[in-house]
């Protein structure tokens, strides 16, 4: 196993210089928009392909914070960001662009989109005027609950950046909720897939159509995807279903593509063929864990999906440990565990929490014959 134990800060800093080839200075570039030009700066450093450089500073979104009142769980909150990453990629690879938070759309912009259509101008959700609780429910639920924007910008050759390309990610609500009557109960209705999907589609041409009306977005492509959330109190994200590209300069969407991803909780009640062999895998995971070791409660697992293929298991590990002795031989059983239990070619992530917090991390990478450990202090 690689052991490392966080230290304090100035240590640290030797150990990564140690081991970390000798990076060249950061670039300056300048940063162009229609609006002003500014001194930017590109990071040398890139933590894998699978992830866009941000150059620096970081501008913060527009309509930073909207997220978190409008998205029900942190799953959601960070997936229906990092997935929209991933969804970029079909369009703007890690290699040619950097990414930004979103600096078209405002809070002010944002809120009105997301109203119905009789309570601001431009709402983009149902109007629900004349409808009982129960009509709008049914008939006229709020199908869009949020509006995630991420900028991808491209170097040029004198040494600047400009604007490459835009995506959208529509979150869309699987469960509509509603009271009767003020401070009564809460009820739900299930918003049907299909309906789901015709509506988010319906939604995103439109909310193309106003961002091609925007001078500066005129000319760049323009990515959508739609993602569907799960319930307020689901301890899994959902993930992206669809997405379309238009074009530089295209006057609507293209084709729309589906994306078969999804986040599986362990142990699961499902059995069918896709789940059944990691399920059993993680039941005696699980089971080894209790047999030694009887101050753990409630180990679970987040599997992700792409396709019939698990490409990564994140588990959380409760303990009620009080020594540091015994926290240790717990976490050297754990990742001699993981080897045994599961299979290669998955990212395996294990997160040892007490009440004070995190005790340890371990990760598995895939094919590596080895995991890596974190101690904390």
């Amino acid at each position: 196993m690689k052991w490392t134990r966080f230290i304090p800060v100035l240590a640290t800093a030797v150990v990564l210089s140690a081991c970390t080839p000798a990076a060249k200075p950061e670039t300056d570039v300048v940063q162009e928009d229609e609006k002003k030009v500014e001194k930017t700066t590109v990071p040398v450093m890139q933590v894998s392909d699978e992830y866009y450089k941000a150059l620096l500073p970081v501008k913060e979104s527009a309509s930073r914070g909207l997220i978190v009142s409008n998205v029900f769980t942190k799953y959601d909150i960070k997936e229906a960001e990092s997935g929209l990453m991933r969804v970029s990629q079909n369009e703007f690879s890690t290699k040619d662009f950097f990414i930004q938070e979103g600096q078209f759309l405002d809070k002010e912009t944002v809120g009105n989109w997301l109203a119905r259509s009789n309570q601001a101008e431009g709402g983009l959700n149902p109007s629900d005027e004349g409808l009982s609780p129960e009509q709008r429910a049914t008939e006229a639920p709020i199908y869009l609950a949020h509006i995630i924007e991420q900028n991808y910008l491209k170097r040029t050759d004198d040494d600047k950046v400009t604007l490459g390309g835009v995506t959208i990610g529509l979150a869309l609500n699987s469960i509509y909720y509603y009271q009767k009557e003020q401070y009564g109960e809460y009820y739900e209705e299930a918003i049907p897939m299909g309906v789901l999907e015709q509506e988010g589609k319906k939604i995103a041409d439109e909310v193309y159509k106003r961002l091609r009306e925007r001078e500066e977005l005129k000319n760049v492509p323009i990515v959508v995807g739609l993602y569907k959330q799960k319930a307020r109190n689901d301890v899994v994200p959902g993930t992206y279903f669809a997405y379309s590209v238009g074009k530089s300069g295209a006057d609507q969407l293209g084709e729309w593509s589906s994306i078969d991803e999804e986040y599986v909780l362990f142990p699961t009640s499902d059995v069918t063929d896709k789940y059944r062999a990691i399920n059993t895998s993680f039941q005696n995971f699980k089971q080894n864990i209790d047999k030694f070791f009887s101050n753990t409660t409630n180990v679970i697992g987040r599997g992700f999906y792409q396709g019939d293929t698990l490409k990564k298991l994140s588990i959380e590990l409760p303990i009620q440990f009080y020594g540091e002795t015994e926290t240790i031989g717990f976490t050297q059983y754990i990742a001699g565990e993981i080897f045994k239990n599961f299979p290669a070619d998955v990212l395996i992530e294990v997160n040892i929490n007490s009440i004070d917090g995190i005790e340890a991390i371990i990760v598995r990478e895939p094919n590596e014959k080895e995991p890596t450990v974190h101690m904390l202090n």
